[in-house]
């Protein structure tokens, strides 16, 4: 018997919350915290009040395993959250708001570009454009916004690899654009009338004009590039031209310049999060600078030389875990359905608490603590089904989850091979926001103390 059967039919407990707010306050907080909080006192199945609106949340393993199933790809469906981004940008879909065969239409097209494969035997370009960024935004003696500096390499590093072209200069309008739409169109936690800002309406037109600089810059070189010379941008364009009914020329802003937009939040708070618990552990930064230090002893880099460095790997997994990106997922109810026993109605909007785990000391004995070793055999405590999902769960996984991981772990590697840091002030609680997605705050900052290598 499955967590979706024919059971007598539970009232689902509406959280306790503030008139009128309801439960924004704890949301807003430490939505990760609020999820696992209220998981505990009413169970995998619960309903929330945001402001004038009511939302049912499915929690915890049972939630994370349901959404790997043929009944969970069946009940829930992702358009509604997305269809405000994909309206705001004129287009008629997106990757992240398709389900069924259009999604997979979609993440076929996009599957080469945003895979390992497409870094294979660039390592050490990853490498010089992470130098680069570290030359550039780490000044020696001063302190260092870590999630800026963070959002300029990641930016340098997709714009370089994914699509040929680093727009460093268009940065803080994709930062701008992603904050108002992610806020006020999918998560809602802002109102529309935002939309409305001077400074929100300029940025977004900055993105479309990069959007159109991407296209006319494939128009270019079109014919002059290999097969195995082709990236992101080739593989969308390409389909656009070969087959416009899946990639037509209405939704190819938006799929060009998606990259950014996917990566320029999630990976520089990751990262970000990584350097505050790294230094904040002295004994794993130890592991690491003995780990790092050995990997680059020889100049070049090879992919199986990732396999040498299990301590960067262990703490961005312990990262993602203690500091995870993806908190909830976003979903709407196709028909109706049962789940623990409760009734979900189709039509109803629902939160998918796949990190409630987390924080559960029955998966991860001591669960506030950072060990970097958990992950390693013959723990392995991240493989307990619907334990880890930092990448989100189902049919809607990050399709860029494998390349995340290496842009990761070279990033952080390098980083901590060239720089001596140091929290600034030495006792530094890291201070996070919520909005649009979880992660450290901007006045975050380290001290770089100088050059190791």
């Amino acid at each position: 018997m499955g967590i979706a059967e024919t059971a007598p039919v539970i009232e689902t407990p509406l959280v306790r919350g503030y008139p009128l707010i309801g439960s924004v306050l704890g949301m807003a907080k430490d939505p990760a915290r609020f999820f696992l909080d209220c998981y505990r006192e009413y169970g995998p199945v619960f309903r929330v009040k945001i402001l004038s609106k009511t939302y049912t949340v499915i929690a915890g393993v049972e939630a994370a395993n349901f959404l790997g199933t043929r009944e969970g790809k069946e009940c829930l469906r992702s358009k509604e959250f997305w269809q405000g981004l994909v309206g705001e940008y004129g287009a008629t879909r997106t990757l992240t708001g398709e389900d069924g065969e259009a999604h997979k239409e979609l993440r076929d097209i996009m599957r080469r570009g945003y895979s390992k494969e497409s870094i294979k035997g660039r390592y050490n370009e990853l490498i010089s454009i992470t130098d680069r960024s570290i030359e550039r935004d780490w000044p020696v003696g001063q302190p260092a916004p870590v999630l800026q500096a963070m959002q300029y390499m990641v930016t340098d590093q997709l714009g370089s690899i994914l699509t040929g072209a680093a727009p460093l200069e268009y940065v803080q309008d994709i930062r701008t654009t992603i904050l108002y739409i992610l806020n006020v169109l999918v998560t809602r936690q802002r109102p529309k009338f935002l939309l409305m800002h001077p400074k929100y309406k300029k940025a977004k037109a900055r993105v479309f004009e990069l959007g159109e600089k991407m296209i006319a810059d494939y128009y270019a070189k079109k014919g002059t590039k290999k097969d195995e010379e082709k990236n992101l941008i080739d593989d969308i364009m390409d389909a656009h031209l070969n087959n416009p009914r899946v990639m037509p020329a209405s939704d190819l802003v938006l799929s060009l310049t998606g990259p950014y937009v996917a990566g320029l939040d999630t990976v520089a708070n990751t990262i970000s999060c990584f350097v505050y618990a790294v230094l904040k552990h002295p004994e794993v930064l130890a592991r690491i600078h003995k780990e790092v230090d050995a990997l680059f002893a020889n100049g070049r880099i090879e992919e199986e030389d990732l396999k040498k460095i299990p301590s960067v790997h262990g703490a961005i997994m312990e990262t993602m875990r203690l500091y995870p990106i993806a908190v909830a997922q976003m979903r709407t109810a196709t028909k109706d359905f049962t789940f623990a026993g409760h009734k979900i109605k189709g039509g109803e909007m629902l939160y998918i608490g796949t990190s409630v785990p987390h924080f559960m000391e029955e998966f991860y004995p001591n669960p506030e603590k950072f060990d970097i070793d958990r992950y390693e055999k013959p723990r392995s405590e991240h493989m307990q089904s619907g334990a880890y999902s930092p990448y989100g769960r189902g049919p809607h996984t990050c399709l860029g989850k494998s390349l995340a991981e290496v842009q990761m772990a070279i990033s952080m590697a390098r980083l901590f091979y060239r720089l001596d840091l140091e929290l600034d002030p030495p006792d530094y609680v890291l201070q996070t926001k919520t909005a649009p997605t979880p992660g450290p705050s901007m006045e975050f900052k380290v001290k770089v103390k100088g050059f190791r290598h």
